[in-house]
Protein backbone atom coordinates (compact mmCIF):
# COMPACT_ATOMS: atom_id res chain seq x y z
CA UNK A 1 0.00 0.00 0.00
CA UNK A 2 1.45 3.64 -0.92
CA UNK A 3 1.93 6.19 1.58
CA UNK A 4 0.77 8.38 -1.00
CA UNK A 5 -2.58 10.63 0.06
CA UNK A 6 -1.87 13.18 -3.02
CA UNK A 7 -0.12 13.36 -6.13
CA UNK A 8 -0.36 15.84 -9.00
CA UNK A 9 1.63 15.55 -12.26
CA UNK A 10 2.21 18.04 -15.05
CA UNK A 11 -0.88 19.60 -13.81
CA UNK A 12 -1.91 22.51 -15.32
CA UNK A 13 -5.75 24.45 -15.12
CA UNK A 14 -6.75 26.56 -17.58
CA UNK A 15 -9.81 29.02 -18.35
CA UNK A 16 -9.88 30.45 -21.44
CA UNK A 17 -6.30 31.69 -22.24
CA UNK A 18 -5.38 32.46 -18.43
CA UNK A 19 -3.62 29.75 -16.69
CA UNK A 20 -4.82 28.88 -13.00
CA UNK A 21 -1.83 26.65 -12.29
CA UNK A 22 1.09 25.18 -14.56
CA UNK A 23 3.58 22.59 -14.38
CA UNK A 24 2.47 21.23 -10.82
CA UNK A 25 4.16 18.39 -9.43
CA UNK A 26 3.53 17.83 -5.91
CA UNK A 27 2.63 14.87 -3.72
CA UNK A 28 1.80 14.16 0.13
CA UNK A 29 2.30 11.23 2.14
CA UNK A 30 -0.14 10.26 4.76
CA UNK A 31 1.94 11.72 8.09
CA UNK A 32 2.66 14.82 6.19
CA UNK A 33 1.42 18.64 7.59
CA UNK A 34 1.57 21.03 4.72
CA UNK A 35 1.22 24.40 4.45
CA UNK A 36 0.77 26.05 1.04
CA UNK A 37 1.24 30.49 0.39
CA UNK A 38 1.43 32.39 -1.40
CA UNK A 39 -0.16 35.58 -2.67
CA UNK A 40 -3.86 37.06 -3.66
CA UNK A 41 -4.05 35.33 -7.22
CA UNK A 42 -1.24 32.43 -6.68
CA UNK A 43 -3.61 29.55 -7.69
CA UNK A 44 -3.64 28.01 -4.19
CA UNK A 45 -7.25 27.71 -3.65
CA UNK A 46 -7.51 26.02 -7.42
CA UNK A 47 -4.92 23.87 -5.93
CA UNK A 48 -7.14 22.51 -3.07
CA UNK A 49 -9.90 22.12 -4.82
CA UNK A 50 -8.18 19.93 -7.17
CA UNK A 51 -7.00 18.14 -3.89
CA UNK A 52 -10.40 18.11 -2.83
CA UNK A 53 -11.86 16.17 -5.79
CA UNK A 54 -13.92 19.60 -6.65
CA UNK A 55 -12.09 19.86 -9.46
CA UNK A 56 -10.34 18.35 -12.39
CA UNK A 57 -7.17 19.53 -14.14
CA UNK A 58 -6.89 20.76 -17.71
CA UNK A 59 -3.81 18.62 -18.33
CA UNK A 60 -1.54 16.36 -16.39
CA UNK A 61 -2.68 13.93 -13.52
CA UNK A 62 -4.04 14.23 -10.41
CA UNK A 63 -3.97 11.12 -7.76
CA UNK A 64 -6.36 11.56 -4.55
CA UNK A 65 -6.37 8.83 -1.95
CA UNK A 66 -4.99 6.58 -4.81
CA UNK A 67 -7.45 7.13 -6.88
CA UNK A 68 -7.15 9.15 -10.30
CA UNK A 69 -9.64 11.35 -11.08
CA UNK A 70 -11.46 11.10 -14.09
CA UNK A 71 -11.35 7.57 -13.52
CA UNK A 72 -13.62 7.58 -9.97
CA UNK A 73 -16.76 7.87 -8.51
CA UNK A 74 -15.80 11.59 -7.20
CA UNK A 75 -19.29 11.40 -4.39
CA UNK A 76 -17.61 8.92 -2.80
CA UNK A 77 -14.12 10.15 -3.00
CA UNK A 78 -14.83 12.81 -1.08
CA UNK A 79 -16.57 11.47 1.55
CA UNK A 80 -12.68 10.22 2.45
CA UNK A 81 -11.48 14.47 2.30
CA UNK A 82 -12.43 16.59 5.15
CA UNK A 83 -12.40 20.06 3.71
CA UNK A 84 -13.06 23.58 5.29
CA UNK A 85 -13.28 26.55 3.22
CA UNK A 86 -14.84 29.93 2.72
CA UNK A 87 -17.06 28.62 -0.06
CA UNK A 88 -18.85 25.85 2.48
CA UNK A 89 -19.15 28.65 4.95
CA UNK A 90 -21.13 30.72 2.45
CA UNK A 91 -23.49 27.18 2.14
CA UNK A 92 -24.47 26.70 5.71
CA UNK A 93 -28.04 27.55 6.37
CA UNK A 94 -28.03 30.48 9.43
CA UNK A 95 -30.84 28.62 11.17
CA UNK A 96 -28.94 25.01 11.60
CA UNK A 97 -27.74 24.33 14.96
CA UNK A 98 -24.24 24.21 15.25
CA UNK A 99 -24.29 20.41 15.98
CA UNK A 100 -26.13 19.56 13.12
CA UNK A 101 -24.14 21.31 10.88
CA UNK A 102 -21.02 18.78 12.28
CA UNK A 103 -23.05 15.82 12.21
CA UNK A 104 -24.92 16.28 8.82
CA UNK A 105 -21.51 15.60 7.63
CA UNK A 106 -21.94 11.90 7.61
CA UNK A 107 -24.19 11.55 4.95
CA UNK A 108 -22.34 14.92 3.34
CA UNK A 109 -25.37 16.99 3.02
CA UNK A 110 -25.36 20.76 4.48
CA UNK A 111 -28.46 20.99 6.20
CA UNK A 112 -30.29 18.49 8.78
CA UNK A 113 -33.17 16.53 7.07
CA UNK A 114 -34.81 13.47 7.75
CA UNK A 115 -31.10 11.71 7.92
CA UNK A 116 -31.15 9.62 10.94
CA UNK A 117 -27.95 9.64 13.21
CA UNK A 118 -26.53 7.42 15.99
CA UNK A 119 -25.66 8.12 19.29
CA UNK A 120 -22.35 7.52 18.40
CA UNK A 121 -22.90 10.04 15.75
CA UNK A 122 -23.93 12.62 18.24
CA UNK A 123 -21.66 12.01 20.78
CA UNK A 124 -18.55 12.43 17.88
CA UNK A 125 -19.72 15.84 17.31
CA UNK A 126 -19.69 17.12 20.72
CA UNK A 127 -16.05 15.73 20.85
CA UNK A 128 -14.65 17.83 17.67
CA UNK A 129 -16.79 20.35 19.16
CA UNK A 130 -14.98 20.45 22.58
CA UNK A 131 -11.67 19.73 21.16
CA UNK A 132 -12.00 23.06 19.31
CA UNK A 133 -13.39 25.00 22.05
CA UNK A 134 -17.04 25.27 20.85
CA UNK A 135 -18.91 22.77 22.12
CA UNK A 136 -21.09 25.10 24.48
CA UNK A 137 -22.21 26.13 20.98
CA UNK A 138 -23.73 23.60 20.13
CA UNK A 139 -27.45 24.41 20.58
CA UNK A 140 -26.74 28.28 18.75
CA UNK A 141 -27.95 28.36 14.82
CA UNK A 142 -25.22 28.69 13.07
CA UNK A 143 -26.09 32.29 11.66
CA UNK A 144 -25.41 33.93 15.24
CA UNK A 145 -21.83 32.52 15.40
CA UNK A 146 -18.70 34.71 15.46
CA UNK A 147 -16.64 34.44 12.40
CA UNK A 148 -14.29 32.74 14.54
CA UNK A 149 -16.72 30.27 16.03
CA UNK A 150 -17.96 29.54 12.50
CA UNK A 151 -14.58 28.62 11.62
CA UNK A 152 -13.49 26.05 14.46
CA UNK A 153 -17.14 24.58 13.48
CA UNK A 154 -16.56 24.18 9.87
CA UNK A 155 -13.38 22.39 11.59
CA UNK A 156 -15.03 19.96 13.69
CA UNK A 157 -17.09 18.86 10.53
CA UNK A 158 -14.40 18.60 8.30
CA UNK A 159 -13.12 15.86 10.91
CA UNK A 160 -16.47 14.25 11.19
CA UNK A 161 -16.05 11.05 9.09
CA UNK A 162 -12.24 10.38 9.92
CA UNK A 163 -10.99 11.64 7.07
CA UNK A 164 -7.96 10.33 5.13
CA UNK A 165 -7.44 14.07 4.13
CA UNK A 166 -7.68 17.32 5.59
CA UNK A 167 -7.54 20.44 3.52
CA UNK A 168 -8.10 23.42 5.15
CA UNK A 169 -8.73 27.13 3.01
CA UNK A 170 -7.26 30.18 5.14
CA UNK A 171 -8.67 29.07 8.53
CA UNK A 172 -7.56 31.91 9.91
CA UNK A 173 -8.85 34.70 7.55
CA UNK A 174 -10.76 37.26 9.27
CA UNK A 175 -9.85 36.47 12.60
CA UNK A 176 -8.54 38.99 15.28
CA UNK A 177 -5.36 38.40 16.93
CA UNK A 178 -6.86 36.34 20.07
CA UNK A 179 -9.03 34.36 17.53
CA UNK A 180 -6.02 33.45 15.38
CA UNK A 181 -3.67 32.45 18.18
CA UNK A 182 -6.69 30.13 19.88
CA UNK A 183 -6.91 28.42 16.41
CA UNK A 184 -3.31 28.14 15.55
CA UNK A 185 -2.77 26.48 19.39
CA UNK A 186 -5.77 24.24 18.23
CA UNK A 187 -4.27 22.88 14.65
CA UNK A 188 -1.26 22.69 16.29
CA UNK A 189 -2.53 19.97 18.81
CA UNK A 190 -4.32 18.21 16.04
CA UNK A 191 -0.79 18.49 13.94
CA UNK A 192 1.08 16.78 16.92
CA UNK A 193 -1.87 14.11 17.00
CA UNK A 194 -0.63 10.84 15.72
CA UNK A 195 -3.91 9.15 14.31
CA UNK A 196 -5.09 12.74 12.70
CA UNK A 197 -4.73 12.74 8.82
CA UNK A 198 -2.50 14.40 6.65
CA UNK A 199 -3.29 18.24 6.46
CA UNK A 200 -3.18 20.51 3.97
CA UNK A 201 -3.31 24.49 4.98
CA UNK A 202 -3.79 27.17 2.81
CA UNK A 203 -2.77 30.88 4.01
CA UNK A 204 -1.51 33.98 2.90
CA UNK A 205 0.67 34.59 6.60
CA UNK A 206 3.70 32.71 7.37
CA UNK A 207 2.64 33.81 11.30
CA UNK A 208 -0.95 30.99 10.66
CA UNK A 209 1.37 28.76 10.37
CA UNK A 210 0.54 25.93 13.03
CA UNK A 211 3.62 24.49 14.96
CA UNK A 212 4.35 20.72 13.97
CA UNK A 213 3.27 21.55 10.10
CA UNK A 214 6.40 19.76 8.64
CA UNK A 215 6.46 20.80 4.59
CA UNK A 216 6.06 24.31 2.64
CA UNK A 217 4.79 24.69 -0.90
CA UNK A 218 4.86 27.78 -2.33
CA UNK A 219 3.42 29.40 -5.29
CA UNK A 220 3.28 32.52 -7.75
CA UNK A 221 0.85 33.19 -10.77
CA UNK A 222 -0.08 29.73 -10.96
CA UNK A 223 3.89 28.09 -10.87
CA UNK A 224 6.28 26.09 -7.98
CA UNK A 225 8.61 28.67 -6.42
CA UNK A 226 9.44 25.72 -4.01
CA UNK A 227 8.11 22.45 -2.26
CA UNK A 228 9.75 20.39 0.67
CA UNK A 229 10.50 20.46 4.01
CA UNK A 230 9.49 23.49 5.92
CA UNK A 231 12.64 24.75 7.00
CA UNK A 232 14.48 24.22 3.61
CA UNK A 233 11.56 26.38 1.43
CA UNK A 234 10.94 29.37 4.19
CA UNK A 235 14.00 30.96 3.14
CA UNK A 236 14.19 35.14 2.68
CA UNK A 237 14.71 34.04 -1.01
CA UNK A 238 11.95 32.10 -1.64
CA UNK A 239 9.43 33.86 0.13
CA UNK A 240 10.83 37.04 -1.58
CA UNK A 241 10.24 35.35 -4.62
CA UNK A 242 6.85 34.29 -3.73
CA UNK A 243 5.32 37.41 -3.16
CA UNK A 244 7.80 39.64 -5.40
CA UNK A 245 9.35 42.32 -2.90
CA UNK A 246 12.20 41.73 -0.53
CA UNK A 247 11.19 39.82 3.02
CA UNK A 248 13.10 38.44 5.25
CA UNK A 249 11.41 35.41 7.68
CA UNK A 250 12.68 34.16 11.04
CA UNK A 251 11.34 31.14 12.89
CA UNK A 252 11.19 31.62 17.01
CA UNK A 253 9.93 28.74 18.94
CA UNK A 254 8.44 26.89 16.49
CA UNK A 255 6.43 29.63 14.71
CA UNK A 256 7.29 31.83 11.60
CA UNK A 257 7.51 35.80 11.11
CA UNK A 258 8.02 37.81 7.90
CA UNK A 259 8.95 41.62 7.36
CA UNK A 260 9.84 43.41 4.64
CA UNK A 261 13.68 44.26 4.69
Amino acid sequence: MTDLVLRMEDVAVRRGSTALLHDVDWSVELDERWVVLGPNGAGKTTLLRLAAAELHPTSGTVHVLGERMGRVNIFELRTRIGLCSAALNGRVPGDELVRDVVVSAGYGVLGRWREDYESADTDRAEYLLDALGVRNLAERMYGTLSEGERKRTLIARALMTDPELLLLDEPAAGLDLGGREDLVARLTALAADADAPASVLVTHHVEEIPVGYSHGLLLREGGVVAAGLLDDVLTDENLSATFGMPLAVQRRRGRYTAWLR
